[in-house]
């Protein structure tokens, strides 16, 4: 009863002046909009970093052939054909490796009909589709007897598919890859942008040995560009990487103190380091924007200054019927609560619909959560009484004999 006598009179000192209470409150609605804001942002872009990074798949390695030297200088990773499909097999057999599939890519033509498309094509193996924990759409995976006798088949990415077939149905159709004709078994679901920003589903994928003999008419016969390879765990990703390191040194003969002739990257720390810096601009966002809410409760406590000069007299008056100490304590910081919490929900309002509009007409991604909801708010209750504590005290604290004599 006595709680909603203070916050009936807390009510009325503010919607007495309306407008000083309005821009004490502007702050708040600021500061709250803000945190809110950000904090979708930020979320959503750790949630677009986290789909990513699923879309490549788990515990993923990349072995990079070695560099070749002309003249002196090295030329890009990748370069020398020093990895073969046996490296892959043997790298398979390792007990901390789930599979491994040899890739050699290249760039061509795609013609169905009168249509065509210009795409990234990867000949690779069936380990392909384990190793991006890619399913199908529609039809099915080419199988190791299709790479061991160069069969003219391919699967697409959703992209191309669209774009040569549209609504009909690719299956059994026979599309030209650089003029060499391929039978279409299989269209693959679909998986979005990678970290930089390449479309996934815009390739299509063949037998390796299909890839080297019909396609990019390559005399490296038997040996990939890279090799794509899986750990058993995220727990063994040290082990294997090591275990892979040592299989190939030993494989291509290389010596004590002399340069690998491959490099193997870890593609799940990679990813996951542009996850943790997600977070952290995140992170610094919601910081950033949270230093308007101290602005906000900077100008609740100054108001409530001014509020206990003009009512002095009134606080004498109070205390001279009664009221205690903790009563006109209580009275001036429920107000200051008031203001921060009134200030907050109008706050929550803006920042939430600003998140809708970000999303709806940048295209940005944003994800207001209930925990951002719940941090808001509670900033918010800590801003109103920690703002507001010094002038309920200050007022809590007036002689009321002096505060009678006040005009």
């Amino acid at each position: 009863m006595i709680f909603s006598s203070l916050l009936e009179t807390a009510w009325h000192a503010l919607v007495t002046h309306r407008m000083r209470s309005f821009l004490t409150m502007l702050g708040m609605v600021i500061g709250v909009a803000a945190v809110i804001l950000m904090l979708a942002i930020g979320q959503g872009a750790q949630t677009m970093v986290r789909s990513a990074i699923e879309s490549m798949g788990s515990n993923l390695f990349i072995i990079m052939s070695g560099a070749v030297s002309s003249g002196g200088a090295r030329v890009a990773t990748g370069t020398a054909p020093s990895l073969t499909f046996a490296d892959a097999d043997a790298i398979r057999e390792l007990p901390d490796i789930v599979a491994a599939a040899p890739v050699f890519p290249g760039g061509a033509q795609i013609i169905y009909g009168g249509v065509n498309w210009n795409t990234s094509v990867y000949g690779t193996t069936p380990d392909y589709a384990v190793v991006r924990d890619w399913s199908m759409a529609s039809g099915s995976f080419f199988s190791e007897a299709d790479v061991r006798r160069g069969a003219r088949v391919a699967v697409l990415g959703a992209v191309v598919a669209n774009e040569l077939f549209g609504d009909e149905n690719p299956i059994g159709k026979i599309i030209r890859i650089k003029q060499a004709p391929f039978e279409v078994i299989g269209v693959l679901a679909a998986k979005g942008q990678s970290l930089d920003g390449r479309d996934q589903d815009d390739t299509v994928l063949v037998p390796i040995t299909s890839a080297q003999q019909k396609i990019f008419s390559s005399t490296l016969r038997n040996r990939a560009r890279f090799i794509m390879a899986q750990a058993i765990s995220d727990k063994r990703m040290d082990a294997a990487e090591a275990a892979i390191n040592d299989l190939l040194r030993v494989r291509h003969r290389i010596g004590v103190g002399q340069d690998d002739d491959f490099t193997v990257r870890n593609l799940t720390a990679l990813a996951e380091t542009a996850a943790s810096t997600t977070r952290i601009m995140s992170l610094l966002l919601g910081a950033i924007a949270a230093i308007s809410l101290v602005v906000g409760g900077i100008g609740i406590m100054n108001i409530m200054l001014v509020s206990v000069t003009e009512r002095t007299r009134e606080i004498g008056i109070r205390m001279a019927i009664g009221a205690r100490r903790r009563d006109v304590l209580w009275q001036f910081l429920i107000e200051a609560l008031t203001l921060s919490l009134t200030g907050c929900g109008i706050g929550l309002l803006f920042g939430v619909g600003g998140a809708w509009l970000v999303g709806h007409f940048a295209g940005l991604p944003v994800d207001v959560t209930a925990t951002s909801v719940l941090l808001a708010v509670g900033v918010s209750f800590l801003i109103g009484v920690f703002f507001g504590f010094y002038p309920a005290r200050r007022a809590a604290g007036l002689d009321p004999i002096e505060a009678l004599r006040t005009q």
